[in-house]
């Protein structure tokens, strides 16, 4: 019987494969979040974005691609309520609250950006119908001055995140606009045509593809 239990033992603390304890990871995930080591990064991410486009050539036509959520909003309190866990009606709930509030490092590049004349477009995974919204929300976290603001329609609902942003990029560098960043949280933000500068914030709560 000791034999069998130490041969137990011996498998299971071998196996590279065992994940983590999700309480323990979830409490390591606040402790990022609440600690300062969330905001820190954002901010060094930040700074060296702000270094990259001094080096560019700003035009009438320069433009910067900001993702929402996660990215110019916030959404931790509120999936924090649910212990990071997902819930569509309690999401949809949230969204058409409209008070997700700005993170303060994002909205400090927006500032500089808007300085520099630079167009702002938003660009989200969000459902259209969440337009209005999304639309009253920016505006009453802080970003009065942008561009436009596109969300996912219907008739994109097949398009995996990927897809249907690297193609809004391309639509809109045909239609004239030379865009020279583009910050999210998600890789999927980021890959594709027609991103310029490459802008990744951390997000250790969900992965959207």
């Amino acid at each position: 019987m000791k034999l069998q239990i130490l041969l137990i033992s011996v498998i299971l603390s071998s196996c590279a494969s065992v994940p983590p304890n999700l309480q323990l990871v979830k409490i390591e995930i606040v402790k990022y979040y609440e600690s300062g080591e969330y905001s820190k990064d954002l901010k060094e991410i930040i700074s060296q974005a702000e270094n990259g486009i001094n080096k560019l050539d700003i035009n009438s036509k320069s433009a910067v691609v900001f993702d929402v959520d996660e990215t110019s909003l916030s959404n931790y309190e509120s999936i924090k309520k649910i212990y990071f866990g997902y819930d569509e009606k309690m999401w949809n709930d949230w969204i058409e609250e409209a008070k997700a509030p700005a993170i303060p490092e994002v909205k400090e590049f927006y500032n500089f950006l808007v300085l520099k004349n630079v167009k702002i477009i938003f660009l989200s995974s969000r459902k259209g119908s969440q337009y209005d919204v999304t639309y009253n929300n920016l505006k009453n976290a802080g970003y009065i001055t942008f561009d436009t603001l596109i969300l996912k329609v219907k008739s994109g609902s097949n398009l995996t995140s990927q897809e249907f942003k690297s193609n809004k990029r391309e639509e809109l560098s045909k239609n004239g606009y030379d865009i020279i960043a583009t910050i999210g949280d998600q890789q999927s933000d980021l890959e594709g045509q027609f991103h310029g500068l490459q802008i990744k914030l951390p997000n250790y709560i969900y992965i959207i593809k």
